[in-house]
């Protein structure tokens, strides 16, 4: 009975063992994640003096992810060739004692500020090449058929996380202390770690003798980011997916502010918009991991454009109403974006490279949204919230219009000209 309530396109993944064992790890750190969602902040605030709360708050935040794209960089050419299995396990392991170290700082009185983040951003080091040892392993486990529903519904658990791990930071925050729930998310890393270590996973060696490797693979001594430039597709995923992170940055700081200064709500206004969008975002992400034979592309390209309407209403003014429900659509319609970018790049990345060039992708990726964060607090203070959500929808679906327009126009070129491509894929590969 239960069996029959389970889509037809989950049913082989879910009937691999060492998947159903991973995707516990994944769901339990993915838990720990969500929970140090508040806490990282909230420690912060304890930890600052009031007069430079906002700056390391600000440090703190960047501190838990972008000294990934240093890590990415800086240890490519000792990581790229480690077995997917290592790479997650390194990371979850540096993670958990690093995060770990904060809440023993904490107790012994001698966490300040500075080593705070400092103890932050050892623990994010090595995260993008845990991300890609991720998406490398499920890429390793299941044939391709398989993989978008895989991505869909791990993606699913990462969303899952952000409406359940900020309810429970929430309480033990308030009730306990934010010291403490760093410590949980710690020990969910170590519980990832042990997990994979117990787990028997493919290595590199258990390929099939018969895989094929792409010739531009002599070129991986460049690292993953000249083998993304190598591949004119993926570098155009990774310029869109750049962009699209970039624009969604405003909307994470202008929401809060309309819901205060436009609205003169209560905090609980702000929460019902994330909670929504998350559970909206569960629902898309397994609905389109449910369906087979997807056309990557065209799907990517639309949620882009479908994201950006989806913000439109609040630059227009609509009742508050109108913008909950189109916030949780636009959750429907973001939710499978990251699972569709990441099956794309395993279908297109030559497999022995794969953990490189998809941390080399993640590496890119983690400026977007920070960046896309720091832009919005200007333009939310020139133009107010309503406009900055508004615009940031509004450039969103230009950016779509403008991938679907290449889109189109390199399928016409290949159908004007097939032999042309075929001829120059040979010599690029000669």
């Amino acid at each position: 009975m239960i069996r029959r309530l389970v889509p037809s396109a989950y049913r082989p993944v879910l009937a691999n063992r060492v998947f159903r064992r991973l995707i516990v790890g994944f769901g339990v750190s993915g838990l720990g994640d969500g929970m140090s969602f508040v806490a990282v902040a909230w420690l912060a605030i304890e930890l600052a003096p009031q007069t430079t709360q906002g700056l390391w708050v600000g440090g703190a935040v960047a501190a838990y992810t972008l000294p990934g794209v240093v890590g990415a960089l800086a240890f490519g050419r000792r990581l790229r060739r480690v077995p997917a299995r290592r790479l997650l396990m390194v990371d979850s392991v540096v993670r958990g004692v690093f995060i770990g170290a904060v809440p023993l700082a904490w107790l012994a009185g001698l966490l300040t500020p500075p080593l705070y983040v400092v103890l932050l951003a050892a623990s994010s080091l090595l995260h993008a090449w845990g991300s890609a040892g991720k998406y490398t392993l499920l890429a390793e486990l299941l044939p391709e058929e398989q993989r978008l529903a895989a991505n869909t519904f791990v993606g699913s658990l990462n969303f899952a996380a952000t409406i359940a791990g900020p309810a429970v930071a929430g309480v033990l925050v308030t009730y306990a202390s934010s010291a403490l729930v760093l410590a949980l998310d710690a020990l969910t890393f170590v519980f990832l770690a042990v997990l994979v270590a117990r787990t028997r996973l493919p290595e590199p060696g258990d390929l099939s003798p018969a895989d094929p490797v792409d010739p531009v693979d002599q070129a991986a001594a460049r690292g993953g980011l000249a083998l993304l430039r190598s591949r004119p597709e993926l570098l155009g995923l990774l310029t869109l997916t750049w962009f699209f992170n970039f624009l969604y940055g405003p909307v994470e700081v202008a929401l809060p502010l309309h819901v205060t200064d436009d609205l003169r709500a209560p905090g609980t206004l702000l929460g019902l918009y994330w909670m929504l969008f998350g559970v909206g975002a569960v629902v898309g992400s397994l609905a389109i991991g449910a369906l087979r034979r997807l056309p990557l592309w065209p799907v990517t390209v639309t949620i882009v454009i479908a994201w950006g309407l989806s913000l439109l209403p609040f630059g227009l003014g609509a009742p508050t109403a109108a913008t909950v429900v189109c916030f949780t659509l636009g959750g429907v319609i973001y939710g499978p974006f990251v699972a569709l970018s990441v099956t794309l790049i395993q279908a297109k990345s030559p497999p022995r490279h794969l953990s490189a060039m998809l941390a080399a992708n993640n590496a890119v990726l983690l400026t977007a949204s920070p960046l896309g964060t720091a832009l919005g607090g200007p333009l939310t203070a020139a133009l107010g919230p309503r406009a900055t959500i508004g615009g940031s929808g509004l450039a969103t679906v230009v950016l779509g219009t403008l991938a679907c327009v290449l889109l189109a126009t390199r399928r016409g070129d290949r159908r004007r000209n097939p032999s042309g491509i075929e001829k120059r894929r040979s010599a690029s590969h000669g």
